[in-house]
């Protein structure tokens, strides 16, 4: 069967280059995802259906011609595809000079002769809020194919033992999932919580910890001597400088995602097995509240986590010592000065959020809210300020198209929560900055004139092709609440 169905992509895989444009590409590739899906499906339903499995012998699809073209299609339509690696290359590069089909070809041959080495990944150092900066891996074209479809193949087989708690990075789900659950069990006496931060996370996994946790489901050597081959390729600095990559995974990497929250599984296993965790039935947590111990849930999205307490703080604080005692073994460590314990009523911020509990307006009555942090709105606005500072020399239509995408998706992502206040800010925000625009372009304009030149009479900006979003014309809505039943991508029968 697979011999088979590999022949024919190579086959269409073998066509004139021409093909990056016509229906043979898009035939070869449709064809290839479909192949990927139905292998995927097995690997997770054997996954599943035994927790004790092995695989050992699945580098025959990391180097399979169908695997390799839907990799490849990945990365070329990833963000970051025009950005080149040590070597120069671009996804453009491959298209344009080497071709698609011999690219795929050279691939799979080195991989089949072992001859593949990673090279290793250039480093870009990208600021963060408080001066400081995150390190970001971009490896070559030729490494993220290899990546990603390793990725492919490891995927599925590692999801059928992760928890239910995780929501970063994985298919599926989303931080409005992580939001929700928060939300949800703050509302049910989960009212302490630990706000977990890693330092470093992804710079400081320690590799032989995570080798081992990736053999207890990978038996086949080679995939592990691959993967082992990318954590340890090295990293060549701003400086020009190459330096040893001894522990932590590429944060900017296809694979690290998986390997990331592969190594933070062994947090979400902890609290999943202990007393008066989620796998807790409701009369044993009862029983337990009755004798005065707490009951714990996690809530985790990559690196960023909160482990939400129903009890006192003591317990709280207790978790906060069990779950750095945790993750030690994995070589990570837990901010000191980030890693608070606080309580619903004072709020907290997660992943752009304000979780706190109000008392409803006009009542006695307190409620879990939801709505974007103070943080989220000064990083939209600061957009919105730049994008209009670096856009005076532009007509109108270029800078609305630069401004719709950012308030658009602001908008979009900051919608199933309490935000129409936020929104209705961030429009009056905008509105001031581009007058502020209009009269640095036309020094000696008026209001009327600008909203008769820009607004069409009105106050909001507009022209006969484009129109400026308006962020307080965006609705709010609810989310849907999903708990544990996230449906996998891949099917678990059949």
């Amino acid at each position: 069967m697979a011999k088979g169905a590999s022949k024919s992509v190579v086959e269409m895989l073998e066509c004139r280059e021409a093909l990056v444009n016509t229906d043979e590409l898009e035939s070869a590739l449709m064809r290839a995802e479909i192949r990927v899906l139905e292998i995927q499906a097995k690997l997770h339903r054997w996954a599943r259906d035994d927790h004790h499995r092995r695989f050992d012998d699945v580098f025959n699809l990391v180097a399979d011609p169908a695997f390799l073209l839907v990799a490849w299609d990945r990365v070329r339509h990833n963000k970051g595809a025009k950005t080149a690696g040590v070597d120069g290359q671009t996804a453009y590069y491959v298209q344009a000079v080497v071709g698609v089909a011999q690219f795929c070809d050279r691939l799979r041959t080195a991989l089949k002769d072992r001859s593949f080495r990673p090279v290793p990944v250039r480093e870009r150092l990208i600021p963060k809020a408080g001066g400081k900066q995150r390190r970001l891996g971009i490896a070559t074209i030729t490494d993220r194919v290899v990546q990603a479809s390793l990725t492919l193949v490891l995927e599925p087989i590692l999801e059928a033992d992760f928890q239910p708690c995780s929501y970063g990075f994985r298919p599926g789900r989303r931080a409005h999932d992580a939001i929700a659950e928060a939300r949800y069990l703050a509302t049910r006496s989960y009212e302490w919580i630990v706000e977990g931060d890693i330092t470093a996370c992804f710079d400081e996994i320690a590799h032989p910890a995570l080798m081992d946790r990736l053999r207890k489901r990978i038996g086949d050597k080679h995939v592990l001597s691959l993967v082992k081959a990318f954590l340890k390729a090295g990293i060549l600095g701003q400086d020009g400088a190459l330096r040893d990559s001894n522990t932590g995974v590429p944060q900017g990497g296809i694979l690290s995602p998986v390997l990331a929250n592969l190594a933070l599984s062994v947090l979400d296993e902890h609290i999943a097995q202990i007393p008066g965790g989620p796998g807790s039935t409701q009369s044993q947590r009862a029983t337990r509240r009755r004798k005065g111990l707490g009951n714990y849930r996690l809530v985790r999205y990559a690196d960023d986590w909160l482990l939400m307490v129903s009890g006192t703080r003591e317990h709280a604080e207790q978790m906060r010592e069990q779950a750095a005692a945790v993750l030690a073994p994995m070589g990570l460590r837990l901010s000191a000065e980030k890693t608070k314990i606080t309580h619903i009523d004072q709020g907290l911020d997660f992943l752009g959020w304000r979780i706190q509990r109000h008392r409803k307006r006009g009542t006695n009555r307190h409620y879990v809210y939801t709505y974007p942090s103070r943080k989220a709105i000064k990083a939209v606005t600061a957009k919105v300020k730049m994008i209009c500072r670096r856009n005076v020399n532009q007509p109108l239509p270029a800078l609305i198209r630069q401004l719709n995408p950012a308030l658009r998706g602001w908008c979009a992502y900051f919608r199933p929560g309490v935000s129409a206040s936020a929104f209705a800010d961030l429009a009056n925000y905008t509105l001031d900055r581009f007058m502020r625009w209009a009269r640095r372009k036309h020094r000696r304009i008026t209001v009327k004139t600008i909203r008769r030149r820009y607004c069409g009479g009105g106050w909001w900006p507009t022209t006969a092709e484009i129109g400026l979003f308006n962020p307080d014309k965006m609705r709010t809505t609810r989310y849907r609440y999903r708990g544990t039943a996230i449906p996998s991508p891949w099917p678990t029968r059949g």
